[in-house]
């Protein structure tokens, strides 16, 4: 036992016969027939059993103390082989043998005449049964035995293999006792099965655990086999499966791409869908973009109102009412226009977003321009001669120019539209783990070509009131106008290079705050002080303040 405990061994599989018990407790000797006793198996048992002898007895048998069988000794009452049950093994593949021709020979007798398996429909007749017909309806058996266990045969005629898995073991008093601790068994629906019980197992060493294998353990899902050159099969590494590749089971040899939209799990071992990302309302980032553009529309709105208000006082008469409410308006658009650059891009908002804040600023920018050239025209009419300046930058041509430069940007985005419209876009390159949505331009000319519109407008306000920034006025917008397009011009000046390098929805919002700063430096450099006067500087919104011959 010392070199031989522990030893696992396979045995013909033990079962359990039900019934088996009382049937051989309810075996008797037959007494009727005196001289077929010597060829009674049951009859010699007996006598083996109990020591004695049936009648006649042998010369000097009962002279010599020996016992006469009666037939009624009882067998509960001694020890024998005979009766133990827990035990079968030949005696339960027996045991199946009966039952497998037992169920033969029910589908024999079950077979209806002109409904059978053989020559024309035959059927198989216990009188003239033929062997090869036994063995039709052997070969179709498949039962469950009360055991549980499964009774069928393959396409040899083999019974499928069930055998128990044993264990020889050392007790701590020296004796041996071999014990069931598993099973091999062949299923037809789940094939060979190894089934072991390891904490019943007995390891004749003194950790008590199972021996290391000197094979690798199994590679778990998530990574991939590689062999090791020069060992036995059965060495090898388990190398994780790379970003995007997983594997699903035990020992894969290969790890396979997620499919498009998803992207493989921190372990490796299954698909996820992939995060998207865009600028969102419901991010920082989105929320404070959202209340910078409608906190400017509220001030747009406010400042509208003042405007409206005192609509007839001397500082918004001098400032060409009729166009700084256009301004104020446009202004107002171009905060509002910014919201369809946050939320996840959809069709309409990709066409829409470059298409308003295009036309917008060239409105808001067209305004402007008009009061510089407005401003130069009423400075050139105050000398000797100059008079005829006037007539054309009446309030008729003034809505003109607007509505003409206002014109050409709307034809560029419809242009733009109908040739080669943004949509919206998957795009997977940024981020291997990321869908980011995003909206492409479609036309990298038509966007350029939109933007260099509002730049030369920009510039040529610039320009003018850069011009007429000196001229000899008390209230001389012209400064405001120059400061404000310096601003402006700044803006997206820094704005182009910094929309080409950020991916994704940091080019939105690079967009978006553009929008804002440009639309906050317009509103605060043009009506910032006009609202300070008119609402801090009464005495100063006067007629002859304003023309520079004192304040009342």
């Amino acid at each position: 036992m010392p070199y031989l405990g522990g030893t696992l061994g396979i045995a013909i599989r033990r079962g359990a016969i039900p019934g088996l018990k009382d049937f051989l407790l309810h075996t008797r000797p037959d007494l009727q027939h005196n001289n077929s006793f010597e060829n009674s198996m049951v009859n010699q048992f007996w006598e083996f059993t109990f020591q004695c002898r049936f009648k006649p007895t042998p010369s000097g048998w009962v002279e010599n103390g020996g016992k006469v069988c009666s037939g009624d000794e009882d067998l509960e009452a001694v020890e024998t082989e005979f009766l133990d049950v827990s035990d079968l093994r030949s005696e339960y593949n027996v045991y199946k043998a009966v039952y497998a021709l037992a169920y033969a020979l029910d589908e024999i007798l079950k077979c209806k005449p002109g409904k059978g398996p053989f020559y024309k429909q035959s059927c198989a007749t216990m009188k003239t049964l033929e062997p090869w017909q036994l063995v039709y309806y052997l070969e179709r058996v498949n039962f469950t035995t009360s055991f549980g266990d499964q009774v069928s045969f393959d396409d040899n005629g083999d019974a499928l293999p069930i055998y128990d898995v044993m264990n020889w073991l050392w007790l701590p008093d020296g004796q041996t006792k071999v014990q069931n601790v598993g099973e091999v068994k062949m299923s037809a629906f789940n094939g060979e099965q190894l089934i072991l019980d390891g904490d019943k197992i007995f390891w004749n060493f003194k950790p008590k655990k199972p021996p290391q294998s000197v094979c690798s353990n199994d590679c778990p899902p998530g990574t991939r086999v590689v062999r090791k050159k020069g060992e036995p099969e059965c060495c090898f590494d388990c190398i994780p499966c790379s970003e995007g590749k997983i594997s699903n089971s035990t020992n894969s040899l290969e790890c396979f791409s997620c499919p498009e939209d998803y992207w493989s799990s921190p372990q490796r071992d299954h698909c996820v869908p992939k995060k998207t990302e865009f600028l969102s309302y419901q991010e920082p980032l989105g929320i404070c973009l959202t209340a910078a553009s409608l906190l400017g529309t509220f001030i747009c709105t406010v400042v509208l109102g003042i405007f409206i208000y005192h609509r007839s006082t001397p500082i918004v008469r001098a400032n060409n009412s009729e166009l700084s409410f256009n301004l104020l308006l446009s202004l107002k658009l171009c905060f509002l226009c910014s919201l369809l650059f946050i939320g996840r891009p959809r069709l309409w908002t990709c066409q829409l977003r470059h298409a308003s804040f295009g036309i917008s600023f060239v409105l808001c920018v067209s305004c402007i321009l008009v009061k510089t050239m407005v401003v130069l025209a009423v400075f050139k009419a105050s000398k000797p001669g100059g008079e005829a300046s006037l007539k054309w930058f009446g309030v008729s041509q003034q809505r003109g120019t607007v509505l003409v430069l206002t014109s050409v940007q709307a034809a560029i985005c419809t242009a733009w539209l109908i040739s080669f419209s943004p949509s919206p876009h998957k795009n997977t390159k940024y981020h291997n783990d990321k869908i980011v949505y995003e909206c492409v331009v479609g036309s990298a000319v038509g966007f350029s070509v939109l933007l260099g519109y509002i730049g030369i407008l920009a510039i040529l306000s610039f320009v003018l009131a850069f011009l007429a920034r000196n001229l000899p006025d008390n209230f001389n917008e012209a400064k405001l106008i120059t400061f404000s397009m310096l601003i402006f011009c700044a803006v997206w000046v820094a704005f182009v290079p910094a929309y080409i390098s950020s991916p994704g929805k940091y080019a939105d919002a690079v967009e978006v705050f553009a929008i804002l700063a440009s639309s906050f430096g317009l509103l605060l450099a043009l009506f910032g002080p006009k609202c300070y006067i008119i609402l801090l500087r009464p005495e100063r919104n006067t007629k002859k303040a304003i023309m520079g011959r004192g304040i009342e």
